[in-house]
């Protein structure tokens, strides 16, 4: 249920020492066999368990058959591993109980603590972006937005970025896409600046995209470009949170078309 590939390189005896300091042992190994498994995996030998998890194949092994017994793995006939359906009906209770509210509205929270100005999540409605969550910035004078308000696509940061990876052609959307964030200076407000990047789900589906926003006075572009990446990481840890993963990743450094899907 991830939506890319990330393998734990530490040898068995450091994944264990983390573990016991903070937890089981056996259970920590166990949940790293099922994270093993990427959206693009039907099966995968016990040597490619083993080498993702950094597990001697006999641990692996012996963790693996333990959780067949209860339907989380299964073994196939070529004896290859495929998830089983206990761990099909995990994640279809995670997604029927899931409330996008809960997530996104904490991080955008840390966001604007982080930063001083308001940050909002916004998604594609046809032909326009809808706020879907909002904190303002603790600072007096700020950018106002109401949620649930509809704006154009084509007008500010985070509606061009949901545009450049929506698959828009020619600039300057392919330059969004290489850079994976978009600022604005005065674009929709004559007052107002934004940068904003990119939030995916499984399979790197886009989402939406997180921005934050303020006085052009006070976000000039140098502060922007200072921010960029506090908006890549906050994109990242909302997209891996979302689809449901252990812990975030670091994402490309650019966002190219090869790694995103319309």
């Amino acid at each position: 249920m991830k939506p890319a590939l990330e393998i734990d390189s530490r040898p068995e005896d450091s994944q264990a020492d983390a573990a016991a300091a903070g937890g089981v042992i056996a259970v920590t190994r166990a949940l790293r066999l099922l994270e093993a498994f990427g959206v693009d995996d039907a099966n995968l030998s016990l040597a490619e368990l083993s080498r993702r998890t950094g597990m001697h194949k006999t641990t692996a092994l012996r963790i693996a058959r333990t959780l067949a017994a209860d339907h989380y793995l299964v073994q196939r006939e070529d004896g290859n591993w495929r998830l089983g359906r206990a761990a099909g009906w995990l994640g279809a209770c995670y997604q029927a109980t899931f409330d996008v509210h809960d997530v996104v509205e904490p991080v955008l929270r840390e966001l604007a603590a982080q930063t001083g100005e308001s940050a909002s999540f916004y998604v594609r409605e046809g032909n326009q972006r809808t706020c879907l969550a909002r904190v303002d910035g603790p600072r007096t004078i700020r950018h106002h937005v109401r949620v649930g308000i509809g704006l154009p696509l084509d007008l500010g940061a985070p509606g061009r970025v949901i545009l450049a990876f929506s698959g828009e052609p020619g600039e300057p959307y392919e330059s969004i896409r290489q850079r994976g964030y978009h600022l604005s200076l005065g674009e929709r407000e004559p007052e107002v600046s934004s940068v904003a990047a990119p939030v995916f789900g499984m399979q790197w589906r886009l989402l939406g995209s997180v921005c934050i926003s303020g006085p052009t006075s006070r976000l000039t572009e140098p502060r922007l470009l200072e921010l960029a990446q506090t908006i890549i990481q906050t994109a990242n840890q909302l997209s891996y949170a979302i689809a449901g993963s252990r812990k975030p990743a670091v994402l490309p450094a650019t966002m190219k078309a090869a790694a995103w899907h319309p």
